[in-house]
This record gives C-alpha cells, structure tokens and sequence, in this order.
C-alpha cells in the first residue's frame, strides 16, 4: 500500500533536504540574531502544501486536536501529529534542525545557558524522550473567519530547542485575508517590540520559541518572545508548526 509519506511528498527526500540546504543560511542567520525570526522562502511546493493541508479531516494521522476557544487560546483549531509523521515532515524536521543548531548552541552560550545540543536531531528526540518527552509536536493548524491565535509560546517539558519553524500552506489573498504571523519582543525596561512576518504560500518562518540574546552595552541580556496570528477576516488558513523537541 502506498504510504501517506509517499502520497504527500511530491519530492524525493533527498529534494526535501537539498532544498532546505539552498536556503541562504548566512542570511537567515543574520535575520536570527537581528530580529529573532527569519522567512526561508519556498521552502514548500504549492501542491505539497495542499496535499499536507487536505490531512486535516483525517484523524489517522493525529493524536489529539486542541480548540483555542476552549483553552482561552484563541479562536480556531490544531491537530498533533503522532508517530510515525508523514515522510515529508519526518525529512523536514532533522534537515532544519541540522541547520539551526548551531545558532541554538550560539544563543545559548552568548545567554550564560550550559545547554548544548547534539549534532543530529534523534539524538535531541532521545534527550526528549528519556525524560519523558515522547508525544510529537509537529502540529496542522486550520482557521476559519473570525479565527485568530493568541500570543504564545511552544514550551511542552524541561528540554527545549529554542528555535521553530512555520510554513503557510494557503494562499494570502486568495484562500484567505488577515491572519498575518506576529510576534512580540519583550525588553528589560522598555515597550514590547511587534513585528509582522509576510509570508506566502510555501514559504516558512524560523523563530525563537522562548528567549534570544540581544548584544547591549554590557554584553548580552535575555529578550522574550512570543508569537500569534491576527484575526483571520475571510477564507480558511492552514499552517504547519515544525517544533523539535516533544511533549510530555
């Protein structure tokens, strides 16, 4: 039988892993240590980003599904994945992480944090597991008119990588209108800083899930993110949340 991997990657692996190694990492490192997030465009193919889209009624595929309204989260909804993911996500989520670790151990340092993190991701996945981080967080997450995302952060247990990453798998302006990414930085003694993330379909953003350094005139201090999604004012939004560590 042919398996939901195969049906959703419209790519070998290899293309999956070639194509996040063509991004310009020395930018979006750049972008990272500047603003704490970085767009990686087209990381995804049209047609794959339906294919993952058009999941989400299927509940083989997840689980548990989470309705903001009930939570005080917002309004909309989201499904875990569960193991084993799709291949696509499945090759998605060690290429990035291979590439984003290094920013993670640099943060880390520059913050005062011991944690460092080890070269492959199931090597993290095994840290998470040990310590009784098993359940995946790979997440689809859909949004219908009225429906927005309050701002949070992804935090499931004591290990965390303190990178994510989301991709837009609709189309702005055609599936959908508003429902822009945001974030907010929170400073020591001064004003939260916003900022709103253009995305396109396809296209992904790489954000700190908790705390980043930012250089000051005593050297670094510890910044505080969190990040949402604005109302949502016609259409439907599909997202999917790559998060590299897993839940209790």
């Amino acid at each position: 039988m042919r398996s939901i991997a195969n049906t959703i990657a419209h790519a070998a692996p290899s293309d999956i892993a070639a194509r996040v190694g063509a991004i310009d990492w020395s930018q979006a490192t750049s972008d990272l240590d500047a603003q704490g997030c970085a767009v990686l465009k087209g990381l995804l193919s049209v047609e794959e980003c339906r294919a993952l889209a058009s999941l989400y009624p299927d509940d083989r595929h997840f689980r548990s599904r989470v309705v903001m309204g009930r939570h005080g989260f917002g309004r909309g909804e989201y499904k875990y994945f569960s193991y084993p993911l799709p291949d696509l996500i499945g090759e998605l989520r060690p290429a990035l992480y291979a590439r984003l670790r290094d920013v993670a151990d640099r943060w880390n340092e520059a913050m005062g944090l011991d944690i460092r993190y080890p070269q492959h991701h199931e090597a993290f996945l095994k840290r998470c597991h040990d310590a009784g981080q098993s359940r995946p967080t790979p997440l689809l997450l859909q949004y219908g008119a009225g429906d927005y995302n309050c701002l949070h952060q992804d935090l499931y247990g004591e290990h965390v990588f303190p990178l994510q990453v989301a991709i837009l798998l609709s189309e702005p302006g055609r599936d959908f209108t508003g429902g822009e990414f945001v974030l907010t930085e929170q400073r020591p003694r001064m004003q939260s800083r916003p900022e709103v993330v253009p995305l396109g379909q396809g296209d992904a953003v790489a954000f700190a899930v908790h705390v980043r350094p930012v250089q000051g005139t005593r050297g670094f201090y510890r910044v505080n993110l969190r990040h949402g999604v604005s109302l949502v004012r016609s259409g439907h939004r599909h997202t999917m949340g790559v998060i590299f560590h897993d839940a209790k």
